[in-house]
Parts: C-alpha cells; structure tokens; sequence
C-alpha cells in the first residue's frame, strides 16, 4: 500500500490470522482489546474472529486440553464497528494527513473491496461525520461502558 497498490487477499490473510492470534491469546487472559484495522470484507472478519482455525479444529477432531478459552465467541465476543462515510468525505481527511501510509488514490479500491456488514455480524454502524467524541460515547454505550 505505501507503494500505492493494494493489497491482494494472499497479502492481508498472513497479517489478519496474525492479528487474529494477538486477539485469541488476549481473550485467553482475560483482557479486553482494540483492534483497530480495515476488516473490508466479511472472509477478514470471519478470520479475525477465528471460524477458519475453528473449522480446521473440528475437521482434525482437534481439541485443547484444559483451554477454556480456545476460540472467541463470534455473537458476543468481537463487536466490529462500522466506520461509514462518502468518499468525498474520507478522501479530504487522508489529504490532511502526514506520514500515513495509506495513499488517497487508493481509497476508491477500498470502497470497490468493500463489504459491509450484515445481520449474521456482530456489529455497530457509525457515520463518520460525527465528532471522534461522540463516536467514542456511541461505542461506550454498546459496550455498557459509561465513558
């Protein structure tokens, strides 16, 4: 991407089964986590919450003894929030940025992979406009938490 070309699915899977293990090893220890990265479509999400490593368990009659915790719940576990806004909007705030990787002229390949979530997902929807405040306080009160 900092070379201005998007990434294929072969390049995000290794950094999204990645990011899936820091998720499962935290879950395990009992610690709560943000992750923040962009889960474009629903195969990233399903990664990030464990159901391939989960299938491939099963298919193995695999099983861990004494692991409490061995995969994440997907209903209750990850909630995905949902960043939504135009493309005018996103590409005048990645213009404004400095030193970030993600180049503007990429973006409409982001929307082009973009996949929303449904409502098989866990997940909460936020339109961008709202102020980085307010968008905290909406995700505070899904979570219960009085931020």
């Amino acid at each position: 991407m900092a070379k201005g070309m998007p990434l294929s699915d072969e390049e995000r899977i290794p950094w999204l089964c990645s990011l899936q293990e820091i998720l499962l090893r935290e879950f395990s220890l009992g610690v709560n986590v943000i992750l923040a990265c962009s889960s474009l479509k629903r195969m990233y999400r399903r990664i990030l919450m464990g159901e391939h490593s989960m299938k491939n368990r099963q298919a193995e009659n695999y099983t861990e003894p004494n692991q409490a915790h061995s995969h994440l719940d997907f209903s209750k576990d990850i909630l995905f929030v949902y960043l939504h806004g135009s493309i005018e909007l996103i590409t005048k705030r990645l213009e404004t940025r400095k030193g970030h990787f993600m180049s503007p002229s990429l973006l409409q390949s982001q929307f082009d992979t973009l996949e929303p979530p449904d409502g098989t997902e866990n997940f909460m929807s936020i339109n961008i406009e709202k102020t980085i405040p307010e968008m905290v306080t909406e995700i505070g009160k899904k979570l219960g938490l009085n931020l």
